[in-house]
């Protein structure tokens, strides 16, 4: 693995994973309007999802449009730089923002750290995603360690 990647060069990281309940695909600036509501309905309850409870994001305060397209913006090129990759979670009907997926490099115990949440009014996911996310891992990707906090 290279300095600036934490996946081994030559490494294609997939883009996307289909499933009957969602599909996850490179989270970007064109899901900025539908992102930001998402998290912003459901800070309550993203802050009660496993990994999340110490965490200083989603901010109680929430942020503007324009910083959270900022977040989406380093996001894309992290995803693109392969020093960290994020997805949106879509419902698959109508291709509407119902969660996120992290997956970034960690430094304790693990090659890799992975945050999911989803919508207050899409709780029934959570759990769904978080397994799914663990087997696309397993099978797609070259990390051994996946720390998933929480899970």
């Amino acid at each position: 693995m290279s300095a600036e990647s934490f996946v081994p060069e030559g490494f294609v990281a997939p883009r996307s994973l289909v499933t009957d309940a969602f599909v996850l695909e490179p989270l970007g600036p064109e899901h900025n309007e539908a992102d930001h509501a998402a998290w912003t309905s459901s800070i309550e309850h993203i802050r009660a999802t496993p990994g999340y409870a110490d965490s200083r994001w989603p901010p109680v305060g929430g942020m503007s449009l324009e910083d959270n397209l900022r977040d989406l913006r380093r996001h894309a090129a992290d995803f693109a730089a392969g020093t960290g990759f994020t997805f949106t979670v879509l419902d698959p009907a109508d291709r509407d923002v119902i969660g996120c997926v992290y997956l970034y490099p960690y430094d304790g115990d693990g090659d890799v750290i992975v945050h999911t949440w989803v919508r207050a009014d899409r709780a029934e996911l959570d759990v769904p995603l978080a397994e799914a996310v663990a087997g696309w891992l397993a099978t797609d990707w070259p990390w051994r360690s996946p720390y998933r906090p929480g899970r």
